[in-house]
């Protein structure tokens, strides 16, 4: 950048690594960071709350490593990304290659709630997450896509990935918050909608569905819908 610039999207990736001080570095911090995240959620992720999960620091040590919550946020995605087993080449079965490895993102996810909401707001860039997207793209150019088609795959795969995590982390804290994980408030819920929709007079199905809900579990629901992407790409490929 020439004198006076600014980089406007300051990435951690670019950032000199500070040596290990004081027993603490940036594996630590993370890993810490990741521990607060899975029990608290985003909203009780502080710099306070890392520094005090581990031990006698204060948060401005923890700056001296990460620089910013920005870029904690950035090591924290690409350490769960770390976690998705990634083969070193793809297999003979493009469909198996990448379903294998969007059911394992969604294992991640499930172990990881707050990724599926960071994610949305921060910039793939992390070493992990792209070798990741690499061997998405490595998978669908050898299967025929051009890179920008591949490119264009992967990211419907994800959408529906992080998507679905998103959704099913978002409905979790609204059954948490108004107690309907509690099975006769959920019902009684379902039962005040039903009466809702009846008395409108104009929603028969939806009326018929409330008064005996049923369907597949989250889990079948997500891979209905990852089969139905896979299938869309297929044809695109054909």
């Amino acid at each position: 950048m020439g004198e006076g610039e600014t980089n406007a999207f300051p990435l951690i990736w670019t950032q000199r690594q500070q040596p290990r001080r004081r027993g603490l570095d940036r594996e630590q911090i993370t890993a810490a960071a990741i521990r607060v995240a899975d029990e608290a959620g985003l909203d009780g992720l502080t710099m306070k709350a890392v520094a005090a999960r581990l031990g006698p620091y204060s948060p401005m040590a923890l700056y001296r490593h990460v620089h910013s919550k920005e870029g904690l946020f950035d090591l924290m995605l690409d350490a769960a990304t770390a976690e998705i087993p990634l083969p070193g080449e793809p297999g003979d079965d493009w469909r198996r290659d990448l379903r294998t490895l969007a059911l394992e993102t969604r294992r991640m996810t499930s172990r990881h709630p707050w990724f599926a909401v960071l994610v949305h707001a921060r910039p793939p860039a992390g070493p992990h997450m792209m070798r990741r997207l690499e061997f998405m793209l490595t998978v669908l150019v050898r299967r025929g896509a051009t890179v920008g088609d591949a490119m264009t795959y992967a990211v419907l795969i994800d959408r529906h990935v992080l998507g679905s995590a998103l959704q099913e982390s978002e409905e979790a804290r609204l059954e948490r918050r108004h107690g309907l994980d509690d099975d006769a408030r959920l019902y009684a819920a379902i039962a005040t909608l039903r009466e809702l929709a009846a008395a409108d007079g104009g929603l028969p199905h939806l009326t018929e569905w409330l008064t005996h809900p049923a369907g597949p579990t989250p889990e079948e629901r997500f891979v209905i819908g990852l089969d139905f992407v896979l299938d869309g790409i297929a044809a695109r490929l054909a």
